[in-house]
């Protein structure tokens, strides 16, 4: 036993021995190695590191640049995709692209009480409604002459409508789309046609500001055709005129056309800002600019405007309108490109319809600045459609001394009378050009202010300027300007369109 159990102590002794001794080296290596890190962090880091760093940037900057990529990626697919679609959205809802036509749901400016005009500096305006069809509404706006402005303080509807009854000519304005009547644009055209002495109505078509209803091209048609009718009803035998602006020139044309149709044409028309047709319009409206080459374009965004019954077709309305036209364009209009204003003119200018009457074009400069909606800003506008003076006064003092006999007595006034614009021209030859300067020889002039002191012609006839039935002479007695000889010699924008 002994001799036995004696090798085994040794050996644990040996075993303890050597394990002693190589936790000891352990010990010695792990503190060496503790050392030696703690020196290559004081001396900085090793070759190796930098790469490693690197690499590690390298890494990090491409996934940026990849996360980056695929939002990118993202969007474009989702833009590419809504671009895709909308067309699709458009062909099955017809009724967007009415919505975008009409653009009625966008009232500005905003915050306005449209019953109060005189918040708006019209304080010479009175606020009516007028219903022409069961559920429908039309909140309508009457100027009265700006001379009656201090006469018309506090007085209620019944003084304006009788004061349509006046010596003063009336103006039937259409606005185009979006907004309200209360349009800044518009509201400062009123002031410039009102100080000029006209009464100027205008109304907001159903589903528009404060008028009730759904809108459509012939409810519109509809609204515009009362109104004018309800203005006839006061006015006797003073002429009216019809101001269309942009899509207004849709609502006029239908308009006017009707009235001719059932033989009781306005005056005249005039046509600010015109396009041919609808279709023609919207192809050329600056929001088309990013489909117009997108393949089946009529079929997606043109021919639902045709299936929702909307088409103001300007171009075929005028080929049957008989009463003197007068279009105004900028040449700078984004909108309604002045092309289709041109267009329109170049239609109606050899019309059979307009054989006894004037049409006439005239074109703003596009440094003038006028784009679409300021051409009311223009100083030749008031020499354009100014009338000579009348017989001023208040409903109920004005007599009904004709206007002719106020142009007659203006023409008196000036010594040379060789000097006469094309519109007194009695008869239109074949060699005319609408809107040619000509000087007529002085006893032809002589002949031309004799057929003004002559009677009317008879109901139904076309006289002199376009008379009917005993009217006087509208368009020449509305919109003679007031000093003659400068505006006959000096441009001929100067010309009314009325009958040569």
């Amino acid at each position: 036993m002994r001799k036995r159990t004696e090798p085994v102590a040794l050996e644990h002794e040996r075993h303890a021995a050597s394990g002693s001794s190589s936790a000891g080296s352990a010990a010695a290596a792990l503190d060496a190695d503790c050392r030696l890190k703690q020196n290559l962090y004081l001396a900085g880091p090793g070759p190796a590191e930098p790469r490693c760093a690197a690499d590690a940037g390298m890494k990090r900057a491409l996934g940026r640049r990849k996360g980056l990529c695929f939002r990118l990626r993202k969007i474009l697919l989702c833009v590419v995709g809504l671009y895709m679609a909308i067309p699709f959205l458009i062909k099955l809802c017809p009724g967007i692209q009415a919505k975008l036509i009409f653009l009625n749901f966008v009232r500005v400016p905003y915050f306005i009480d449209l019953k109060k005009p005189q918040d708006q500096g019209l304080n010479h305006t009175c606020n009516y409604y007028l219903q022409p069809e069961e559920d429908v509404t039309l909140g309508v706006w009457h100027t009265v002459p700006a001379v009656w402005w201090k006469n018309a303080q506090g007085k209620d509807q019944m003084w304006y409508e009788d004061a349509l009854a006046s010596s003063h000519p009336i103006i039937l304005y259409l606005h185009g789309n979006a907004g309200t009547r209360g349009g800044d644009h518009r509201v400062e055209l009123y002031k410039v046609l009102s100080s000029l002495g006209y009464h100027v109505v205008t109304f907001d078509y159903r589903g528009w500001g404060d008028s009730v209803g759904t809108p459509s091209e012939r409810g519109m048609t509809y609204d515009a055709l009362h109104v004018f009718d309800w203005i006839k009803a006061r006015s006797g035998d003073n002429p009216v005129y019809i101001w269309g602006h942009s899509l207004g020139t849709g609502v006029a044309t239908n308009l006017v056309r009707r009235l001719c149709e059932r033989e009781t044409p306005p005056d005249a028309l005039i046509l600010e800002s015109p396009f041919t047709n609808i279709r023609e319009e919207a192809k050329s409206h600056p929001f088309s600019v990013i489909y117009r080459y997108f393949p089946g374009f009529d079929w997606f965004f043109l021919d639902p405007i045709t299936s929702s019954g909307i088409q103001f077709a300007n171009d075929e309305n005028v080929k049957h309108i008989s009463c003197s036209l007068l279009i105004l364009h900028a040449e700078d209009d984004p909108v309604v490109p002045f092309q289709l204003g041109r267009k329109l003119y170049n239609i109606a200018a050899p019309s059979r319809s307009f054989r006894d009457f004037k049409v006439q074009f005239i074109p703003f400069h596009s440094d003038l600045g006028y784009r679409h909606k300021y051409i009311y800003k223009s100083p030749e506008l008031p020499r354009i459609l100014r009338f000579p003076p009348l017989v001023q006064g208040i409903p109920g003092e004005v007599g009904t001394r004709a206007p002719a006999l106020s142009v007659i007595r203006h023409l008196k006034e000036h010594e040379d009378v060789s000097l006469v614009p094309p519109f007194l021209r009695p008869a239109r030859h074949p060699g005319d050009v609408p809107g040619e300067r000509t000087r007529m020889p002085a006893g032809q002039a002589e002949e031309a202010l004799a057929d003004l002191r002559r009677p009317p012609p008879v109901a139904g006839s076309t006289g002199f300027c376009g008379q009917r039935g005993g009217r006087a002479c509208g368009p020449l007695s509305l919109l003679l300007p007031l000093n003659l000889r400068s505006c006959w010699e000096d441009s001929d924008r100067a010309f009314w369109p009325s009958a040569s």
